[in-house]
């Protein structure tokens, strides 16, 4: 029987007589299954954190003009540059399917020309400045962390308001300094600071917070930019797919500005859904290549228990060859390897399963005080656990079979006369 009491005796005498041998080999064993615990721990945690800021953005889609025409067509020259307009805006509105929003956006200073020149008091410095929309923040991987953002109404009457990252702040106010309320002059024009931003980009340094954001139409009537609009945003509605609302815009866009069907260099394009299908086709890549480094990691550690019970049916070969005398059938030796061979790596992978997630609490309490945000939640769920556990008894049975099989094959005579 599988759970007979004294043969597990045995198999804990055994063991104990060997100690160093049984510890070295467990630790292998150990090793393999802790690696795999803080490899997924770790990939967990770095895709928690950086999909937690996924998940906050919309699914956008930004079209803007990067080259001129390639191609003659119905009548109109190559090399010819088109401008978007507000009638691009509302042509699309009217024919797109799927979208949600589309909006205008211009900027100053970030896609080319100078950065605007902005002061207040005696402190000054040159920016960016991007327009934006009500509850775009997210999408602009921005947090709120004075003030507010933006509401229909600023877009609407062309309020001269502006938010300001956090190191526009250090830059332009002194410490103690109260920004919101405040006016600051971007390029000759005063705007007042509603709101103080922080970036939401896991990992970023702060840089991406020096710059401004205004209502796109208060950017575009105060920089001489109602002419045209520099690039077209479109956010699709949930179930649509990007990738087809993308191709079906620039097809309209290209009817609409006379176009050649195959002229593509036109337009520059991105689309998010591609950052989103790199970022989880990479973590899918992570927990695939943790899964192969810790398999071969416990398959080097069962090996190294195959060894050891090679070792154990040699020194025991006058007592393999009694028990086979006495009457055991083959069938009885293979389990008593077999047996103690799972009793080792079981042990040893539990333990290093349990000293795993163990550590990785460990971790996230010390990542929680320091403030970290490119992990988060690093944990091993019970699935993968239990997958583990699957591999580790498998490689258990795997690390048997040969020292099992030489057992079962001794011979009982010349067992009993070996020295």
């Amino acid at each position: 029987m599988f759970f007979d009491l004294d043969k597990w005796q045995e198999i804990w005498f055994s063991l104990r007589k060997h100690k160093l041998r049984t510890l070295l080999t467990a630790f292998g064993v150990f090793w393999g299954i802790f690696m795999l615990s803080l490899l997924i721990g770790a990939g967990r945690g770095l895709e928690n954190a950086s999909t937690e800021t996924l998940k906050k953005m919309p699914n956008a889609i930004f079209i803007w003009i990067q080259n001129p025409t390639q191609m003659a067509f119905q009548g109109k020259p190559l090399g010819r540059w088109i401008q978007f307009k507000d009638e691009d805006i509302r042509y699309l509105k009217q024919r797109l399917e799927g979208a949600e929003n589309i909006y205008a956006q211009n900027s100053v200073g970030r896609w080319s020309g100078s950065p605007a020149y902005t002061t207040y008091k005696t402190n000054s410095g040159s920016y960016s400045i991007e327009g934006s929309y009500q509850g775009l923040e997210s999408m602009h991987q921005i947090e709120m962390i004075e003030g507010r953002g933006f509401n229909r109404a600023d877009e609407t009457e062309r309020r001269k308001v502006v938010i300001i990252g956090k190191k526009v702040k250090e830059n332009l106010f002194k410490s103690g300094e109260t920004a919101i309320g405040s006016f600051v002059n971007v390029a000759g024009i005063n705007f007042q600071v509603v709101g103080i931003f922080k970036s939401s980009n896991v990992g970023s340094d702060g840089s991406d917070t020096e710059k401004l954001y205004m209502p796109n139409a208060s950017l575009r009537y105060s920089f001489n930019q109602l002419s045209w609009i520099g690039s077209i945003l479109i956010i699709p509605k949930p179930g649509y797919d990007a990738y087809a609302i993308q191709d079906k815009a620039i097809q309209l866009l290209g009817e609409r500005h006379q176009l050649h069907p195959k002229d593509n260099s036109v337009f520059g394009k991105f689309n998010m859904q591609r950052i989103f299908d790199q970022v989880y086709g990479l973590f899918t890549g992570i927990s695939v290549f943790s899964w192969i480094v810790a398999i071969g990691t416990i398959m080097a550690g069962a090996i190294g228990v195959s060894n050891i019970m090679l070792i154990v049916v040699k020194e025991r070969t006058r007592e393999i060859g009694l028990r086979k005398a006495l009457g055991a059938t083959p069938f009885s030796i293979v389990m008593m390897i077999i047996q103690e061979s799972l009793a080792v790596t079981i042990l040893a992978g539990y333990s290093g399963l349990v000293v795993g997630v163990f550590f990785l609490e460990l971790v996230n309490k010390v990542l929680s005080m320091s403030g970290n945000d490119m992990f988060k939640n690093l944990s091993m769920d019970l699935h993968t656990g239990i997958v583990a556990l699957t591999v580790l008894v498998t490689a258990g049975l795997v690390a048997a079979l040969l020292p099992a099989s030489k057992a079962a094959k001794v011979n009982p005579i010349l067992a009993l006369q070996d020295e």
